[in-house]
C-alpha cells in the first residue's frame, strides 16, 4: 500500500505543476517594453529583462544585475517573452525539453520535428526515432542481439492551444532464430495536454501477438504519462504501462489473465543540448501482490 501511495503522489505533483503552468502562460509575438524577456546568444549567455529598444543591428535590454546592454543581432541565438514557468528558483531561464516527445516507456502526442533524429538506449537494447515529416516520426526498437525488431510510426496533429493528439502504430516480430515466427502489432492512440517543459499525456492501445502459442492473443494497453522540467538541466518524469485483467473464452472454457501494472517515477539530467541521461525506480502490481522493481531503471538519450 505504501509504493502505491509513494507513486500516486508523485504523480499528483506533477499534475498540480503541469496544470498551473497552462492555466497563468500567455504569449506574445510582438515586443513589450513593459514586460520581461530573455536573450540567449550563440554561446550560451543569457541576458534577463525589458527590451528598451530593437532595430536591425542591435537590441537595448535593462537587465537587473548589469543594468542597459547592447546585444548585437547577429549574436542573438534566441529572444523570448518570459511566461509563467520559464524562471528556475533561482532565476534562471528553462529551456524546452530537448526530448519531450519521449518518457519511461510510452510517447506522446507532441511530435518529433522534420529532420530530428535520436537514440534512447538502456539495459534492453537501442531505441531510433527519425523525424520524417513534420508531424510523421518513423523508428526501430530492438535489443542488443536484434531480437526482435520493431517499427514504429507516429501521426501528431495539434488539437487547441497546448493539446496534441497522435495515433500510431507499432508492428515487429522476433527477428531470427528460434524467435523468427513470433511477432506483434500495438495500434494506439495519444492525448497531450501542455508543452514540451510540462505536459500530461493518456494513451490506449491494444496489442496482439501471433506465432507463439503459450502468449498468442490480445490485450488492452492504458497509460498515463508526465513530464514537467524543473530547471534548465532537471526534469521529473512519470510514466506507466497497465494491462487490465481479460477473462476469454477457448475451446469452451474461461481463461483468465491477471491485470499487470508498472509504475515508474524518475528524473531526467540534461547534460548537453543534444544528449541526456534518466532513472526511476519502478513499482509493480500482478494479480493480488504490489512490490518494488529491485534496481532502477536507466536510459541515455542522445540526439544526431
Amino acid at each position: 500500500m505504501k509504493i502505491k501511495q509513494i507513486l500516486l503522489t508523485t504523480f499528483l505533483v506533477l499534475i498540480s505543476l503541469i496544470t498551473a503552468d497552462k492555466a497563468q502562460a500567455q504569449v506574445s509575438n510582438s515586443i513589450d517594453s513593459n514586460k520581461v524577456y530573455v536573450i540567449i546568444k550563440n554561446d550560451g549567455s543569457e541576458f534577463i529583462g525589458k527590451i528598451i529598444s530593437s532595430d536591425m543591428r542591435e537590441v537595448i535590454m535593462e537587465t537587473q544585475k548589469l543594468g542597459a546592454i547592447a546585444i548585437p543581432k547577429h549574436e542573438i541565438k534566441e529572444m523570448k517573452l518570459l511566461q509563467t514557468g520559464d524562471l528556475d528558483v533561482a532565476g534562471s531561464f528553462i529551456p524546452n525539453e530537448p526530448f519531450a516527445t519521449r518518457y519511461f516507456i510510452t510517447t506522446n502526442g507532441l511530435p518529433i520535428a522534420k529532420g530530428e533524429s535520436y537514440i534512447t538506449g538502456n539495459i534492453f537494447g537501442p531505441d531510433f526515432q527519425y523525424g520524417l515529416a513534420d508531424n510523421l516520426g518513423v523508428g526501430v526498437i530492438t535489443s542488443w542481439i536484434g531480437s526482435p525488431i520493431i517499427f514504429t510510426s507516429k501521426y501528431s496533429f495539434e488539437i487547441d492551444k497546448n493539446v496534441n493528439g497522435a495515433v500510431g502504430l507499432l508492428v515487429g516480430t522476433g527477428g531470427w532464430g528460434w524467435a523468427s515466427s513470433f511477432g506483434l502489432a500495438i495500434p494506439y492512440g495519444s492525448i497531450t495536454l501542455g508543452d514540451s517543459k510540462s505536459n500530461i499525456t493518456g494513451s490506449l492501445g491494444y496489442g496482439t501477438i501471433w506465432g507463439n502459442q503459450n502468449n498468442a492473443g490480445g490485450r488492452t494497453i492504458v497509460s498515463i504519462a508526465a513530464m514537467h522540467k524543473l530547471s534548465k538541466s532537471i526534469s521529473l518524469v512519470f510514466d506507466s504501462f497497465i494491462l487490465p485483467s481479460t477473462r476469454t473464452i477457448i475451446d469452451g472454457g474461461n481463461s483468465y489473465q491477471n491485470n499487470f501494472s508498472l509504475f515508474i517515477p524518475g528524473l531526467r539530467f540534461q547534460t548537453s543540448e543534444s544528449s541526456a541521461f534518466q532513472f526511476g525506480f519502478a513499482g509493480a502490481s500482478i494479480g493480488n501482490f504490489t512490490g518494488a522493481v529491485p534496481f532502477p531503471y536507466l536510459q541515455v538519450f542522445r540526439k544526431f
